[in-house]
């Protein structure tokens, strides 16, 4: 069983090197005839190292032990037609051919085993972001949403920004929001906010009103933090809670400092123009906040698309920010999915191909 194991191993890596194990092959066949048809003064077989040196960028460690022991026994072939297997000039090449192909095969397991330690991580911190965020619906009562989560890290996909939609029976209640700071600290305040969110939105119908209530389960989720020693004093969460109701074709707003969303119709795109926008949560704090809910017009056939700072805070190489309003009005905007979709790769071209901080995206239409 150990050899059937080992054997499929081997070719699933020959599998995944494809065509690329004939260049190590082909090296060593191409090395060794040279140097068995040229003067024997001449001695090319200490270059069969770069066969095996070259192996790991496509091959595993098996593959790249088969190569280096073909490299052995090639380097051995030369050496019985150039004198004798047992000269100390040949048995010198062998040694240090035996040597380098030990360190190249040890440093492949060990890449390979970082690898595997990487996957595991990526694994779980998909698992925690589907957790903490878990997907929106592609319709909720009368709407239809898309959200993209752009991570600024590949090997991290949770971070501070976070999002999350709740139906009740006559309505969609939608929370977007980012907290300041970056890692775990970060994340422990999303999931609090987003657990709060989730049982709160059943209980308050206006925004302004469920707003509140997640500050004070905010405030407390901060007051255990700084039960158990961690210093909270700069800790907070820039938010926008919605009520999109069923029967009106309105948005209710409560900004807690986070960017205004963009409402998108056939003449444009323009920024809801808040009057009301009160300190982030968990500010309370430092003085008296009066929050307040402003509804605006979201007619039939428009769409709402809140985002996060990342995206308008995204710079390109000349260090222009990302024009988010003037973009998305220009671009194709048939679904909220075929919205995000164009979006997220025009704002990846914008910075380059690699965000500097993460960003979420939520569209949200109301069919006509």
């Amino acid at each position: 069983m150990g050899v059937r194991r080992r054997l499929a191993g081997l070719l699933s890596e020959w599998r995944t090197g494809h065509l690329m194990v004939l260049l190590p092959l082909g090296l060593i066949v191409l090395i060794s005839a040279i140097d068995i048809s040229i003067s024997p003064n001449i001695h090319l077989g200490p270059l069969l190292v770069v066969a095996p040196a070259i192996t790991p960028s496509f091959a595993g460690t098996r593959l790249t032990v088969l190569i280096g022991v073909l490299a052995l026994t090639a380097q051995a072939v030369i050496a019985v037609l150039h004198g004798g297997l047992f000269t100390p000039n040949h048995q010198a090449q062998l040694a240090a051919l035996a040597v380098v192909t030990g360190v190249i095969v040890a440093y492949t397991r060990i890449h390979e085993r970082h690898g595997r330690e990487l996957t595991r991580v990526r694994t779980v911190s998909d698992a925690v972001q589907h957790v903490l965020m878990r997907p929106l619906p592609d319709h909720a009562g009368p709407l239809r949403i898309a959200t993209r989560y752009l991570a600024a890290e590949d090997e991290a996909h949770v971070g501070g920004d976070l999002y999350a939609a709740v139906r009740t029976p006559h309505a969609t209640r939608l929370l977007i929001g980012d907290v300041r700071g970056k890692g775990l600290p970060a994340v422990g305040d999303a999931a609090a906010l987003l657990g709060a969110f989730r049982e709160l939105a059943h209980r308050h119908d206006d925004p302004a009103e469920l707003a509140d209530a997640l500050e004070t389960s905010y405030r407390r989720h901060l007051a255990e933090l700084a039960d158990s020693g961690q210093d909270v004093q700069e800790n907070f969460v820039t938010a926008l809670v919605l009520d999109l109701p069923d029967d009106r074709s309105t948005a209710r707003v409560a900004d807690c400092g986070h960017p205004p969303p963009l409402l998108l119709t056939p003449t444009g795109a323009h920024p809801l123009p808040l009057r009301r926008t009160a300190p982030p949560l968990g500010m309370s704090a430092l003085g008296p906040v009066d929050r307040r809910t402003e509804e605006f017009d979201f007619p039939p056939g428009a769409t709402l698309l809140l985002h996060t700072d990342g995206v308008t805070e995204a710079r390109d190489a000349a260090d222009a920010f990302y024009p988010l309003a003037e973009r998305a009005a220009a671009l194709p905007a048939d679904t909220p999915d075929v919205l995000l979709d164009a979006l997220r790769r025009d704002l990846l071209d914008h910075v380059g191909g690699h965000l500097s901080d993460d960003a979420a995206l939520i569209a949200v239409t109301r069919p006509r």
